[in-house]
């Protein structure tokens, strides 16, 4: 089918991962709406200069995330169109927003480190540069399918102990609770897209030139103190913002 990309080799990432993501591609921009079906293996084989093992390990990733299903004697169904909605609301919270878009969801602690706050992030939490912050390297999931990469900054005085409580809880929303912060709203969101750095190709297993979707955020309690500042990166393909007042 035109319009489909074609894969890179010698690039580092997987044909069949190439691939996966440009079927999936396809099926959220509706190329194949009118069949409700992905292509025969034989026609996409041909379409992508690879082998059929290779298209078949790629529509078996895409059968583990829940967006296609094999039926014998008939081939590929589409089982799900839709980009994830995120709704960005004065309560934004991943899994609440997600909701019953996806039956698992998952945050995973990747990095944590003690450092001083740079002016910028010093800026962004109230603090002065030089201030000791905690900065959280997550990810989080939907359905086994990585959907965000974030780095997020915490005042150490007051969250110290963030790491842990986020690695138990898996959740940024559950790590604050544990630390004596029930409640908290989003302040400010920014919104830009860019190309996906080599990192975030590897975490959020994308392929060169994938778009994201960065929201750069900051959180505070309910008198207004600054509790989390953090840069967000989606993959646009998977990922939709809703802004919501």
């Amino acid at each position: 089918m035109a319009g489909l990309k074609q894969v890179q080799r010698q690039t580092g990432v997987a044909l069949w991962r190439q691939i996966a993501d440009r079927i999936r591609e396809a099926i959220s921009t509706g190329a194949y709406d009118e069949t409700g079906m992905v292509p025969p293996e034989t026609m996409l084989a041909l379409q992508f200069g690879v082998n059929r093992h290779t298209v078949r390990s790629a529509l078996a990733a895409l059968a583990q995330e829940g967006i296609v299903r094999a039926v014998q004697g008939r081939g590929t169904l589409i089982e799900r169109k839709e980009r994830l909605n995120f709704p960005i609301t004065r309560r934004t919270r991943f899994t609440a927003g997600i909701g019953d878009q996806a039956r698992e969801m998952r945050g995973l602690l990747l990095d944590e480190a003690k450092e001083e706050a740079s002016a910028e992030i010093a800026r962004w939490l109230g603090l002065k540069p030089g201030e000791q912050v905690i900065r959280l390297e997550t990810l989080r999931q939907a359905d086994k399918r990585p959907v965000s990469r974030a780095t997020s900054w915490f005042p150490a005085k007051r969250f110290a102990g963030i790491g842990a409580a986020y690695r138990a809880g898996e959740s940024i929303t559950k790590a604050f609770a544990e630390l004596g912060l029930p409640d908290y709203v989003r302040a400010t969101t920014e919104v830009t897209a860019a190309h996906a750095s080599a990192a975030d190709m590897a975490d959020l297993e994308l392929t060169p030139g994938a778009i994201l979707l960065i929201a750069k955020a900051m959180n505070t309690d309910l008198e207004g103190m600054p509790v989390q500042y953090s840069i967000s990166r989606f993959a646009a393909d998977r990922v939709q913002f809703t802004i919501e007042n």
